[in-house]
C-alpha cells in the first residue's frame, strides 16, 4: 500500500502480518525484553520491514533504537518512519538527499473510540469528517482523520524536536484524488531556508486498513517533485 502513497526516491516496506523470520539486534532486545508478548511481535516485525527498506536503498541496518518520545533513531544520512496497527506493520526510509522528513501511519479501518474524534478535531475537522462520511461513505473519516495527524506528527518531530498537538494542524481531504493537507497553526521550523506552514499528503484504504504517509522533499526535490512522484489515481485499493 505504501509504494503508491511515496515519491520514488523513497523506499518503503511492509508486512500483513509477523514474519517468523524477523530477528532483533541484541542491543533492540535489551529495550523490549520485558515487554508482552504482542508488543514484542510488532517491535520486531516493523523493524523488520525498516531493514529491508535500508537493504533496498543500499544501506546497512544499525539498532533501531527508541530516541526522543520514542522515536527511532535511524542511521547517519538516512530519514525515515515506522508504523503498525493490527495485521499491518510497515516503514519508509529515503536519504537526506532527497528528503528532510517522513511520516507514515496506519490504522484498522474502524470507527475511532466514542468522545476521541472530539478530542482530536478542530471544529472545521468535525464538520469536513461529517461532510465527507456523507457524501463519500465508504472509509472511515474519523478514523482517517486520526491517521493525517499521526503522520503529520511524525514527519513534524525530527524537523522541530517539539510536540505538536492534535488541534495545532488542521486536516482537510481530497477524497477523489486520495490527498490530503495539513496548515500548520504554529510556527513550524525553518526547512530549506523558509518555514514550514503546511504538509501534503496521500491516503490509500483497503484490505481492512487506513494508511496515510507525508514525503517533505529537499527543496530540489520539491521543485520537481510532480515529475519524480509515482503517477497516483485509486484511492481504494
Amino acid at each position: 500500500m505504501l509504494d503508491r502513497l511515496l515519491p520514488s526516491w523513497a523506499v518503503s516496506a511492509e508486512t500483513y502480518g509477523d514474519p517468523p523470520q524477523a530477528r532483533l539486534h541484541p542491543a533492540e532486545e535489551d529495550v523490549i525484553r520485558h515487554a508482552v508478548e504482542s508488543r514484542r511481535r510488532e517491535f520486531t516485525s516493523v523493524r523488520h520491514c525498516a531493514g529491508l527498506a535500508l537493504r533496498e536503498l543500499g544501506v546497512g541496518y544499525r539498532p533501531l533504537l527508541p530516541g526522543v518520545r520514542g522515536a527511532p533513531s535511524w542511521p547517519q544520512g538516512i530519514v525515515g518512519s515506522m508504523t503498525h496497527c493490527p495485521g499491518f506493520r510497515a516503514a519508509a526510509v529515503a536519504r537526506t538527499g532527497d528528503a528532510l522528513s517522513l511520516g507514515i501511519d496506519a490504522e484498522v479501518d474502524a470507527p475511532l473510540p466514542p468522545g476521541m474524534l472530539e478530542v482530536i478535531s478542530l471544529p472545521g475537522e468535525l464538520e469536513h469528517v461529517d461532510r465527507l462520511s456523507a457524501d463519500r461513505p465508504g472509509p472511515r473519516w474519523d478514523r482517517l482523520l486520526f491517521s493525517a495527524k499521526e503522520a503529520v506528527y511524525k514527519a513534524w518531530f525530527p524537523l522541530a524536536g517539539r510536540l505538536l498537538d492534535f488541534h495545532q494542524a488542521e486536516i482537510s481531504f481530497d477524497a477523489g484524488q486520495g490527498t490530503w493537507s495539513a496548515e500548520l497553526l504554529v510556527p513550524g521550523p525553518i526547512v530549506g531556508g523558509r518555514r514550514l506552514g503546511r504538509m501534503t499528503g496521500r491516503w490509500s484504504a483497503g484490505r481492512g486498513l487506513l494508511v496515510t504517509a507525508v514525503a517533505i522533499a529537499q527543496p530540489a526535490k520539491a521543485t520537481s517533485r510532480a515529475s519524480s512522484a509515482r503517477e497516483l489515481t485509486p484511492n481504494l485499493l
